[in-house]
């Protein structure tokens, strides 16, 4: 079975100039990564991974690996990615759901955001394992951050999602609260039923991530932005273009404020 969330019904209020310029960072670094070659690449990956016994001063690097310190590698280990099925799925999730977020916090407030979720992941994955020689890359521990924050403003939101089980191919519209709370109930209890030592999908870090982004948009969301926000549809059209169900000519792409706010 196959089920990948494809875009959802969350008006955008301000270009997400933060969410695409994470996603072309990303994007950047993993081209930079695959023009390395496989050695290189797998040294990069000790060198900007986050390595939870270096982190915690149980091991160290050779030399020629330390290439930043190892508090360092929290976050550029955010920007890291291990192929190109990794890097898209991560980037799909940022696209769908960082825009509507950022669209209530700010620019500057997203990236706090996202960052902080990301290194409060890195850290609780870190802590699970602190001997780990591994390194752990991605952006998806931040991302999950993102989630959490989506979780709290629009849980009523519409996610069209894509269902693939043998011949049966669909497109379903479910509530956010479900696609988000599904996806975070699978993580926590994978995490549960994987052994610390073992290495594999960070769930720790999904998790940690999530619930520090929910956190955390309460805190940093824009004076007035409302949290658990109703249900966009007939409502929303009419408060938005004083009836009309699209929006008159000449209307900016850009309204200069949420009306929910």
């Amino acid at each position: 079975m196959l089920a990948l969330p494809l875009y959802d019904d969350t008006p955008i209020w301000r270009p997400p100039i933060a969410t695409y310029g994470l996603i072309a960072a990303c994007a950047v670094v993993f081209l930079w990564q695959q023009s390395l070659g496989y050695q290189a690449e797998q040294e990069v990956d000790y060198a900007l991974g986050m390595i939870p016994a270096v982190l915690f001063g149980h091991a160290a690097l050779p030399y020629p690996l330390r290439l930043v310190p190892p508090w360092a590698t929290v976050l550029t280990s955010m920007f890291l990615h291990g192929s190109w099925l990794h890097l898209l799925g991560n980037m799909l999730f940022l696209w769908l759901f960082g825009r509507g977020v950022e669209s209530a916090l700010g620019a500057w407030r997203f990236l706090l955001l996202y960052l902080a979720s990301g290194i409060a992941a890195a850290l609780a994955q870190a802590a699970m394992n602190p001997a780990a020689t591994l390194p752990m890359i991605g952006a998806s521990g931040a991302i999950a951050g993102v989630l959490g924050a989506y979780f709290v403003l629009y849980p009523r939101g519409n996610v069209v999602v894509f269902i693939w089980v043998l011949f049966l191919i669909r497109l379903l519209t479910v509530p956010a609260v479900i696609v988000l709370g599904l996806w975070f109930l699978i993580q926590l209890l994978s995490a549960l039923a994987t052994p610390a030592g073992e290495a594999g999908i960070a769930f720790w870090a999904h998790v940690a991530g999530f619930l520090a982004g929910m956190v955390l948009v309460v805190l940093l969301r824009r004076r007035g932005t409302r949290l658990l926000q109703p249900r966009r549809g007939a409502a929303f059209a009419l408060r938005r273009y004083g009836g009309a169900s699209v929006p008159p000519a000449g209307r900016p792409h850009w309204p200069a404020r949420d009306p929910w706010e």
